[in-house]
């Protein structure tokens, strides 16, 4: 994974005066030069807006942005190309199934997450509860970082509408069950969707054998642009949900008396889409899948492990989630030091970690933490960085000392 890493032209600066070391990947990952290649070369050479017009950079643009679609499907191991709705990102393609299953709860309905949810995959659920009387329930997560599958059985019943859990966990790096939990909610005639906004890029995102109604993914996390994400639903699951905006591209007629709405995933796409954005999305997806899946998941772990074990024995860290066969996220707390303050030292150093709440507050609840740092390890992460990492930590321990 070296000869990726030179692939990242921003990974050659320094900050501090010091060579950068990323690890907060699992917020937002760094983009390939393949990636700003194909950005610049469709604003350079070939832009127009999409679907509408006739002339030459309408369809070499509308072929471009359609063919990213393709490669998002055969990504996912989605049915067709027409299984994948473009939105701009991870939240708004839950807000898009929550509005529209939204229209059918009715007071008592239950919806399952877990507590180890991002706030992207709660929020919407939330709104329900408000909205139309839904009733929330909770997948409890085990002091190891995993879920509590057994309490997971005891809460799925004839009132359960919703099952909505995250594919890795963007804190804990726990990597759910997702297929044993869509077949046990499919059993109670509930949908299920899987937030893979993590796990799109370090799990397995094969949605026929996960066997999920829908599965979302965001971009920026996948080496790829902001402002651009991707909704899977199954076919009959998406002709299902009623259009999310109005506007042009989702309708086939528009009258003054009446309206009739496009097929998806068209039915969802109002207005002129993120062109450039899922442009660069296809190339990272083409870049990312030049590589072996197997071989990625083993190198970041392996840069994991060796952060890890720099810093075993040490009495003042303490890690959070180390479930059996969690991704490579580290999140830790310090002893004597607020996460906020650690990550300001080990910038110092030129090593960039993410300190807060994460998103989750719930599992922060669950753990007891006001708040914790976090080391996300990506594909172009290095053991030089998991030591450049643990000498940067121990310094900042040793200035709060």
């Amino acid at each position: 994974m070296y000869a990726a890493r030179a692939q990242f032209p921003i990974l050659s600066r320094s900050v501090n005066g010091r060579p950068l070391v990323y690890l907060d990947s699992a917020a937002s990952a760094q983009k390939p030069r393949a990636v700003i290649d194909a950005m610049t070369a469709a604003m350079e050479g070939s832009y127009a807006n999409v679907h509408r017009g006739l002339h030459t950079l309408a369809n070499e643009t509308t072929e471009a942005f359609e063919a990213a679609r393709e490669g998002v499907a055969r990504f996912l191991n989605a049915e067709a190309a027409t299984n994948i709705v473009w939105t701009k990102g991870g939240t708004e393609a839950i807000n898009l199934v929550a509005a529209g299953i939204g229209q059918s709860i009715r007071p008592g309905d239950e919806i399952i997450v877990s507590q180890m949810e991002h706030h992207s995959n709660i929020v919407p659920w939330h709104m329900l509860r408000e909205r139309c009387g839904a009733v929330l329930r909770w997948i409890p997560v085990l002091d190891d970082g995993s879920l509590d599958m057994a309490a997971y059985t005891d809460l799925l019943g004839p009132r359960t509408k919703v099952v909505a859990v995250t594919h890795m966990s963007n804190v804990l790096g726990t990597i759910n069950p997702v297929q044993a939990i869509t077949g046990m909610a499919h059993a109670v005639g509930a949908r299920v969707l899987i937030d893979g906004c993590q796990g799109a890029v370090h799990a397995a995102p094969d949605v026929q054998a996960i066997g999920c109604d829908f599965y979302v993914f965001t971009g920026h996390k996948l080496y790829g642009p902001t402002g651009i994400g991707a909704l899977y639903g199954t076919a009959e699951s998406l002709d299902a949900l009623p259009p999310y905006q109005g506007g042009g591209e989702m309708i086939e007629t528009v009258a003054m008396d009446r309206v009739t709405y496009a097929k998806p995933p068209h039915r969802f796409e109002a207005g002129t889409p993120p062109i450039l954005e899922a442009i660069g999305l296809g190339a990272a997806i083409k870049w990312l899948t030049r590589f072996d899946h197997g071989a990625v998941a083993a190198h970041e772990c392996a840069v994991y492990a060796h952060a890890r074990e720099r810093l075993e024995g040490v009495n003042w860290l303490k890690v959070v989630g180390e479930a059996e066969g969690k991704g490579a996220i580290l999140t830790f707390t310090v002893e004597g030091a607020h996460a906020h303050d650690i990550a300001q030292v080990m910038d110092r150093y030129g090593v960039a970690v993410r300190a807060g709440l994460h998103c989750a507050e719930p599992l922060a609840k669950r753990f007891g933490l006001t708040s914790s740092a976090r080391a996300s390890f990506a594909l172009y992460n290095t053991l030089e960085d998991a030591d450049a990492f643990a000498d940067a930590l121990i310094k900042a321990r040793e200035f709060f000392a």
